[in-house]
């Protein structure tokens, strides 16, 4: 027999960055019940699984205000015995980016002590599905790790924090033989030189210009000085580089210009004036696909390559199905408020999102729009619409 539900005061489903931040806005605001918090691994998400060894776009000032942002966490690093990763944190120079895997084991350490809390009823294994009952709330099931039953939590609140993968599109030239390299692959060296064949002439397709298409290129033409010296690159690229500016107070394009050590690489190497005489320009042909020209850049230069990687963005992951007194539902993300709207534009009760899959949209003095990822951004976020959340 099923046991019975379990009464919460919140569902938070996902603990990395965004799902953690949440947690310790919720718990400092003190709802008056447990919060169940969901996920497989409790081990600060993608960041942690597969972006320990990518450059940040973000200062170490700024995570270290993430871990400072709420009584919680200021509890949990309080009474965590030093060494640790806060401690190593603030050893860091404060003013310029660091690896993630320092973030993560961040996030990490966090999340044990959340994990101790009383407050937290912790659910290692993924939602199925949500259903909102009008008149008890949403009654979520859990398929956990450790049964092979599902446990039900029943709530009036539920908060999805679940995350968002490379975005993969279809290959630009039909029918072409060519293999796939994953984002995430190509993001992490100690799997990406195991990842391609050594020993023979390869070229590397990379396709996009933002923070994580630059990161791929350090990393390929980092491969190809070292282990794979027959390895080249062409780079399919729609715009000129974009930096980060900062400006008297904010920062512009603060969400979509290069930051940190991809600025720095891109500024010296990847350049139209320093390409040709550049180290990367060894490795790297540049190929233009502005203008309309991307079908006909594809079309001559990528049968002549091996493989590519596609840094285009992220798309979020599937959610879990969600209905309300049965019938489907299809949410629509307030980027104000953090709320959602079924399909006829009513609000969802009880539903809100945050993080890479649910971000807050922004706009900057020049009236460029932007959607806000980043720790801290999330955090930001969070402490403004939580107490509408927890008031609703």
């Amino acid at each position: 027999m099923a046991p019975p539900p379990v009464r919460c005061a919140a569902v938070v489903v996902g603990a990395g960055p965004a799902g953690l931040a949440v947690m310790g806005n919720l718990l400092e605001r003190q709802l008056g019940g447990q919060i169940a918090w969901v996920d497989p691994y409790f081990q600060a998400g993608r960041v942690n699984r597969r972006y320990r060894e990518v450059p940040s776009n973000t200062k170490v000032s700024l995570f270290q205000s993430y871990a400072q942002a709420v009584q919680p966490f200021r509890n949990v690093i309080n009474s965590t015995p030093t060494p640790n990763a806060f401690s190593t944190m603030t050893k860091l120079d404060q003013n310029k980016g660091c690896h993630l895997s320092y973030a993560a084991d961040m996030c990490r350490a966090l999340t044990d002590g959340l994990l101790k809390l009383d407050q937290v009823y912790k659910c290692q294994g993924i939602v199925t599905a949500a259903d909102l009952k009008n008149s008890s709330g949403w009654t979520v099931r859990i398929k956990t790790q450790n049964s092979l039953e599902e446990i039900e939590v029943v709530s009036p609140r539920l908060i999805l924090c679940t995350g968002s993968s490379p975005t993969l599109l279809q290959i630009p030239v039909p029918g072409l033989s060519i293999r796939r390299l994953d984002l995430d692959v190509v993001l992490k060296p100690s799997e990406l030189v195991t990842a391609l064949p050594k020993g023979c002439s390869l070229t590397v397709a990379v396709v996009g210009g933002s923070h994580s298409a630059i990161v791929a290129l350090m990393n390929l033409v980092d491969l190809a000085r070292t282990s794979h010296p027959q390895l080249r690159v062409k780079w399919f690229t729609r715009h000129p580089l974009r930096y980060a500016e900062y400006m008297d107070g904010w920062i512009l394009r603060d969400n979509t210009g290069l930051k940190g050590e991809a600025a720095d690489f891109a500024r010296e190497q990847l350049e139209d004036d320093r390409l040709p005489k550049s180290d990367a320009g060894r490795v790297i042909e540049k190929v233009d696909c502005s203008g309309g020209k991307d079908a006909a850049a594809y079309q001559a230069h990528l049968p002549s390559c091996t493989h590519i990687v596609q840094a285009v963005g992220f798309t979020r992951d599937p959610l879990p199905e969600l209905t309300r007194n049965g019938a489907p539902l299809t949410p629509e993300f307030d980027h104000e408020s953090g709320a959602f709207s079924d399909q006829n534009g009513q609000i969802i009760k009880g539903l809100y999102g945050a993080g890479i899959a649910f971000p807050e949209r922004v706009v900057d003095p020049y009236n460029n729009v932007e959607y806000a990822v980043g720790f801290f951004k999330f955090m930001k976020f969070l402490k403004r619409v939580c107490p509408a959340w927890i008031a609703a």
